[in-house]
């Protein structure tokens, strides 16, 4: 199985950065953008459960009904594809039963055998040992977690991206006709090319030191 070098991991890393301006004439091919795609399926999850789904917009007239909900910040209808990560509000046992149906599915075991499994879910939903548990606030971490896993596989493919809070939530479900389905947009994440005026790509990175970020406790 071929793997990057260490040097090309961090090469890509340091190439990635939040791109500000997308050129508007470039797409990424539909190959790289469907393994993109299939990097946020197999982004990992809590119990695997993914309270998620992944809205990718592809109409324009949509898209720029959304940038005055972004700010004006033109990354949502310059660059190629445009990723709305949403939660899948209020998970519950229903959708533990069904992810246990799929992994029974999947997995060719009997739907039996996982009953142990799903009453741990269950447990951790319906009677959390956090006083201050709040089950979309969970969900939502767990978005992070796959937006993390799409923008590195972006980077890793030669793709930018910029992930983005800067938008009204309530407003992109409103003209992405989610208000009334089970799911809620939590971050956003154009992807594409970079424009070649960009100013931003020229910067180098800030970031701390290694070795005041990461701590060793041996």
């Amino acid at each position: 199985m071929s793997t990057l070098s260490p040097e090309q991991l961090i090469q890509q890393l340091q190439w990635r950065y939040a791109t500000k301006q997308f050129d508007p004439s470039q797409k990424i091919p539909e190959p790289i953008w469907d393994a993109l795609e299939k990097s946020l399926v197999l982004t990992p999850s809590s119990f695997g459960l993914q309270p998620w789904k992944f809205f990718v917009v592809r109409n324009p007239q949509l898209r720029q009904q959304l940038l005055e909900f972004s700010f004006g910040q033109r990354q949502v209808v310059d660059a190629s594809h445009l990723v709305v990560l949403a939660i899948k509000k209020a998970v519950n046992a229903d959708d533990v039963d069904r992810y246990m149906q799929r992994t029974s599915e999947v997995r060719q075991v009997a739907v039996e055998s996982l009953t142990g499994f799903a009453n741990i879910i269950k447990t951790f939903l319906e009677h959390p040992q956090d006083p201050k548990f709040d089950v979309d606030d969970w969900a939502a971490r767990q978005v992070y977690i796959a937006l993390g896993q799409l923008m590195t596989s972006a980077a890793v493919l030669g793709i930018d991206t910029c992930p983005m809070e800067g938008f009204i939530s309530a407003k992109y479900d409103e003209v992405l006709g989610l208000t009334a389905t089970e799911y809620s947009s939590v971050v956003v994440c154009p992807a594409g090319y970079r424009h070649p005026e960009d100013k931003y790509a020229r910067l180098p990175k800030v970031r701390f030191k290694q070795e005041d970020m990461v701590a060793q406790i041996t």
